[in-house]
């Protein structure tokens, strides 16, 4: 690692290209030099070629004195007012915090050519879109889903209508026309739907054949939960070497865990899934109106404790008016913001432990490789 006042920049970390040969060294750096200079990037990256084994290719980082001034330790949630960037009203903007955020990451993210790391950086880019607009009702028990697009049964779970297309199914469930009703998901099933529409999206560009074959399988079955991360998601960063808690790239799925043991008792309480958007922002699916600041999400689950109690027939639960009513108190008080802010901006403790954890994971995920050649998903079919 290398110093730098403020931080260290993990000499291992950013973007490695992969490329075994010099020509194909060369012509990767031809290829995302011309990409940087399209976004005006071409002078924030330093590049230089690795010839080591499985690992040869091209290393681009972001400059040391960037780092320091952009992302000082690792943080990224400043990029937007460093770059003056909009990534709401201008894309290109969004794929260009995308970027500048991987070349600072600690941990290296291997792509095994330029086309699959310009599919990742459109992929970040979809799912970001989806899940701002995504608008959803908030339930652990009873999912529902427009059933003109959807079928639902036990032993397959929601698929879709056959000859109805997934992307548009998708939509349809999470992206509600105004004044329509808002269709039941818990967090974790919402953030599957999302990244499902980015995958879909840029599978229509870069990997037809794998697009349909993922028509075919929510057809027949649906992918969830532990077996959507498998065969979906790559996860970086571990509870050995976690990443620093303000480090999140554009289209990052994450989970801020709820450090409370009596509270996290609730289901859907447990923790929050939830992407983070660039801007400093994650998504609020319940409000997206009401996107969260770093600083505002942890305020919020914080004050889950505040807010749970004992239903008539003795389950727990929690009022979320009181949570938002108890958030607005905090924030009258900057004193009270800094001491609770303090709390839960610390690594989350391992699974079961509740004693001086935060609620910041040491982990982030995001979609396996795509195209046709290297593709890493294996969908299961039936």
């Amino acid at each position: 690692m290398t110093d730098i006042k403020g931080g260290s920049v993990q000499v291992d970390g950013g973007i490695l290209v992969l490329a075994a040969t010099g020509d194909a060294r060369a012509a990767a750096e031809r290829d995302v030099m011309d990409w940087l200079r399209l976004h005006g990037l071409e002078e924030v990256a330093d590049l230089r070629s690795e010839t080591e084994g499985d690992q040869a290719g091209l290393r681009l980082t972001l400059r040391p004195d960037l780092f320091e001034a952009w992302t000082p330790g690792y943080d990224t949630t400043r990029l937007h007012d460093e770059l003056g960037l909009d990534t709401v009203a201008r894309p290109q903007d969004l794929e260009t915090e995308v970027v500048v955020a991987m070349l600072a990451s600690p941990i290296a993210f291997v792509f095994p050519h330029v086309p699959e790391l310009l599919s990742s950086i459109r992929i970040r880019r979809y799912i970001v879109e989806a899940a701002r607009q995504a608008v959803l009702a908030f339930d652990t028990v009873d999912a529902e889903r427009p059933m003109d697009w959807w079928d639902y049964s036990d032993e397959r779970g929601f698929t879709v209508k056959p000859g109805k297309p997934l992307r548009d199914a998708l939509q349809k469930a999470t992206q509600p026309d105004h004044g329509e009703r808002k269709w039941s998901f818990s967090c974790y099933r919402a953030t599957e739907y999302v990244t499902l529409m980015g995958l879909a999206r840029e599978l229509a560009i870069c990997n037809p054949a794998l697009a349909d074959d993922l028509q075919r399988q929510w057809e027949t079955r649906a992918i969830v939960s532990g077996e959507f991360h498998e065969v979906f998601l790559r996860e970086y960063g571990s509870m050995d070497a976690p990443l620093p808690l303000k480090f999140y790239v554009p289209g990052d799925r994450l989970w801020f865990r709820n450090p409370d043991p009596h509270s996290s008792d609730v289901e859907g309480y447990e923790g929050s899934w939830i992407f983070y958007l660039g801007n400093g922002l994650f998504n609020n699916f319940w409000t997206p109106t009401k996107v969260f600041s770093l600083q505002r999400k942890c305020l919020e689950i914080y004050h889950w404790r505040d807010a749970t109690y004992r239903k008539p027939d003795g389950s727990l639960a929690v009022n979320d008016d009181i949570v938002d009513e108890r958030v607005r108190a905090t924030l009258a008080d900057p004193q009270a913001v800094e001491r609770i802010y303090s709390m839960m901006l610390k690594l989350r403790e391992p699974q079961g432990v509740y004693q001086d954890g935060g609620c910041i994971d040491a982990t982030r995920e995001c979609l396996r490789w795509v195209h046709p050649d290297v593709s890493e998903i294996t969908l299961p079919g039936r």
